[in-house]
C-alpha cells in the first residue's frame, strides 16, 4: 500500500515517525510524499501546549477528508495527543481507524494493514478536551509507555540527507509542574552507548555530517544505569566515528551539565560548542512554584561555568512567561537576567495551562494579554542584543555548514554556523554563491558581510572549503 505521514512537534517525535516509516517500509508498504494518493495516511501529534492539540487536531481533520475525497482507506493517528486522548479520539472523530500512543511504535506495522477500528460518533473538535478540563481531571491513566528503539530497528531518514536526529534515551523522571511528558513518554529510560556508536557509525555511513543527540533530558544520559559520566564518553566516541563532521546536543537539563561533559565538548574537535538548555525562568519563586530547582543566581554562576569551561561556546535557552501568580516585579527579574546574560539564541512560550499536571491545580490567573505581551518584550530585547551582536560580526571569517537552496528562493542557498542548530535558530544566508557548485552536506569557509534581521549573509572565500 501506499502510506503517507504528517509528523507534528519536536525532534523527538520526528524520530518516532522516521522508525514507523522503517516499519512499514520494511513490511513493503510504499512511502508516499502525497497524501491525497496514500491507502493509508498517519499522523503522528504532539500535545505539549494547547497550540500544538490544536494543530494536531486540525491536522487530523484535514488527513479525514481524504477518506471522502482520496484514494485514503484508512487514517492512523499515533504520538503525544494518541497518547494523551487516545479513548477520546476514537470515539469522537469516526474517521480514525487506529490510534496508537508512543509506546506502540512497532504496532505501526499492524495498524496500517487494519487495526482496531474507532467509533462512529463525530463530535465538534473543542470537545475532545473541554469535558475533562471543565471537570479538572487528567485524560484516563493507562500504563506508562517503556518503547525506545535502537540500532538494528528499520530507519528512514526524512531529514536532509547530511544530518540527522538520534534519540539516546526516552522518557523524564522529572516533575515539572507545567509539563505532561512524563505522563506520555514514561520514565527516563537511556540507550546503551554501544547502541549510540553503532547508529552513528551506521548513519556516518550514509553520509551524515551532523548528528544531534536528543533526549528529554540529554545530560542525564546513563546515570538511569548506573553510569555515571556516560555521555562525556559517548561523546569522546564520537568524536572518533569517521564521516561526522559536527556533533551537537540538544535538551540539557542545569543539575545535570557536569563539568566531564563541559571538559568533553571543549576538547572534542567535532562536538559543537553549543549548549541548548531550557532554564524556563529566572526568578526563584517562580521556579519553586514551577518545581524546578536552582534561582537565578545559581543559574548565572551555571552559564558563567559553562563559559569558561567552553571559550566560544553558543547559547540557547528559552523561557515560559504567564505561569501561574508571575508578578510584574518576578516578571521583571526574569527580563534583567535575559539582558545580563546575553544568550544566543532565546525563544519565549506563553505558559499553557494543562490538565493532568500539577500546576494545573493553580490559578491560570494571568491574562493572555499580558502573557503576549511578556513574550513580546522578551522577545524585543533578545533582538537587539542580536543585532549589535551582528554588527560586530561584519568581516568575520566563518565556517559554513551547507543546507541547500532557501525555501523562497532556489537560487539562494542556506546554511549555518556550529552555533545554530536546524529548524530553531536562525540560519546564514550565502550571498555570490553558485548552487551548481556547492551542495547540501558542504562545508565553506566565508565572510560576514551582511545580517537580516537574526540571519547573517556570508560571502564564501573563493575556492576554500573547509572539507
Amino acid at each position: 500500500m501506499k502510506i503517507g505521514f504528517l509528523s507534528l512537534g519536536c525532534p523527538k517525535n520526528l524520530v518516532d515517525s522516521e522508525v514507523m516509516i522503517g516499519l512499514v517500509e520494511q513490511a513493503g508498504h510504499q512511502v508516499t510524499p502525497d497524501a491525497a494518493a496514500a491507502d493509508v495516511v498517519v499522523v503522528n501529534t504532539c500535545a505539549f501546549i494547547d497550540a500544538a492539540k490544536q494543530e494536531s487536531i486540525n491536522a487530523i481533520l484535514e488527513m479525514a477528508e481524504l477518506k471522502k475525497t482520496g484514494a485514503c482507506q484508512r487514517l492512523v493517528v499515533t504520538g503525544c495527543l494518541a497518547e494523551r486522548y487516545r479513548d477520546e479520539l476514537r470515539q469522537q472523530i469516526g474517521e480514525i481507524d487506529a490510534v496508537l500512543g508512543t509506546g506502540d511504535v512497532p504496532a505501526i506495522v499492524g495498524a496500517v494493514a487494519g487495526g482496531p477500528g474507532g467509533a462512529t460518533s463525530r463530535a465538534v473538535p473543542a470537545a475532545l478536551f473541554r469535558s475533562r478540563a471543565e471537570a479538572g481531571a487528567a485524560p484516563a491513566k493507562a500504563a506508562l509507555p517503556d518503547y525506545l528503539y535502537d540500532a538494528q530497528t528499520p530507519r528512514t531518514l526524512v531529514t536532509p540527507r547530511h544530518y540527522a536526529y538520534v534519540k539516546i534515551a526516552e522518557g523524564c523522571d522529572y516533575t515539572c509542574a507545567f509539563c505532561i511528558i512524563p505522563t506520555l513518554r514514561g520514565h527516563y529510560r537511556s540507550r546503551t552507548a554501544d547502541s549510540v556508536l553503532t547508529e552513528a557509525r551506521q548513519l556516518a555511513a550514509r553520509g551524515v555530517k551532523e548528528l544531534l543527540l536528543i533526549s528529554q533530558d540529554t545530560t542525564f544520559f546513563g546515570i538511569d544505569r548506573g553510569e555515571r559520566g556516560a555521555l562525556a564518553r559517548l561523546l569522546r566516541d564520537l568524536n572518533r566515528v569517521d564521516g561526522l563532521e559536527w556533533i551537537r546536543l540538544l535538551y540539557l537539563y542545569p543539575t545535570t551539565i557536569t563539568d566531564d561533559v563541559l571538559d568533553a565538548m571543549a576538547e572534542s574537535d567535532k562536538v559543537c560548542r553549543y549548549v541548548d538548555l531550557p532554564l524556563q525562568h529566572a526568578s526563584r519563586s517562580v521556579l519553586k512554584r514551577m518545581k524546578r530547582p536552582g534561582t537565578g543566581t545559581t543559574y548565572r554562576k551555571l552559564l558563567d561555568r559553562i563559559r569558561t569551561r567552553v571559550p566560544g561556546v553558543a547559547l540557547r535557552t528559552t523561557f515560559i512567561v504567564g505561569f501561574p501568580g508571575e508578578t510584574a516585579e518576578e516578571f521583571a527579574e526574569l527580563r534583567a537576567f535575559v539582558a545580563d546574560m546575553a544568550f544566543d539564541h532565546v525563544g519565549v512560550f506563553t505558559y499553557s495551562h494543562e490538565e493532568g499536571t500539577s500546576a494545573y491545580g493553580l490559578p491560570d490567573d494571568v491574562p493572555a494579554r499580558t502573557k503576549t505581551a511578556r513574550r513580546n518584550a522578551l522577545m524585543a530585547a533578545q533582538r537587539r542584543h542580536v543585532g549589535r551582536v551582528q554588527r560586530r560580526r561584519l568581516g568575520e571569517r566563518v565556517c559554513v555548514l551547507v543546507d541547500g537552496p532557501a525555501p523562497d528562493h532556489d537560487l539562494v542557498l542556506r546554511g549555518r554556523l556550529f552555533s545554530q542548530a536546524p529548524d530553531i535558530d536562525s540560519c546564514v544566508y550565502l550571498t555570490d554563491a553558485d548552487p551548481a557548485e556547492l551542495h547540501p552536506g558542504d562545508f565553506v569557509e566565508g565572510t560576514v558581510v551582511g545580517a537580516r534581521d537574526y540571519d547573517l549573509v556570508v560571502r564564501p572565500l573563493p575556492g576554500i572549503e573547509a572539507g
